[in-house]
């Protein structure tokens, strides 16, 4: 059975990047590729994917305002946040909203499998580079959620 996966970046050659990356490494599928916050938020409802790789910063609607409206449109979906991003306030509030995951861009080519991975295990996933610099963003996180 493959894992069905929305792209939700506004910069079409980090998609194709991550488009190459997953197409590499079966059973990913890619059933869908948009580039704002308010087509993710239609798609993801539309389609129900497994995963979503939710870029923060999104034109029309920012990519942590369509995962709360996300998480309510298609709860089955598990939301791997990726950005350039690295402020531990803003890291905390994705997971506040349903992430699961929260990757940094430049290290997207070692570290999204093993998010991927890690989230359809049921575990929580936060970058290396985040968590090295940012020890405090998950254990406030858990004791959030």
């Amino acid at each position: 059975m493959s894992t069905r996966i929305l792209l939700v970046d506004d910069f079409e050659p980090f998609r194709r990047c991550l488009r190459t990356l997953l197409q590499e490494q079966p059973p990913f599928e890619i059933i869908a590729e948009v580039c704002d916050g308010v087509a993710a938020v239609q798609k993801a409802a539309e389609l129900q994917p497994d995963i979503i790789l939710l870029d923060v910063g999104l034109p029309l609607l920012s990519g942590i305002e369509a995962a709360q409206q996300i998480g309510v449109l298609s709860p089955v979906s598990r939301i791997l946040f990726i950005s350039q991003q690295t402020a531990p306030e803003l890291i905390r509030e994705t997971f506040r909203r349903g992430a699961w995951a929260y990757l940094i861009k430049t290290h997207v080519a070692s570290e999204l499998l093993p998010a991927i991975r890690s989230v359809q295990n049921g575990a929580m996933y936060l970058s290396r580079y985040s968590a090295h610099e940012h020890r405090s963003v998950m254990d406030s996180h858990i004791a959030v959620r």
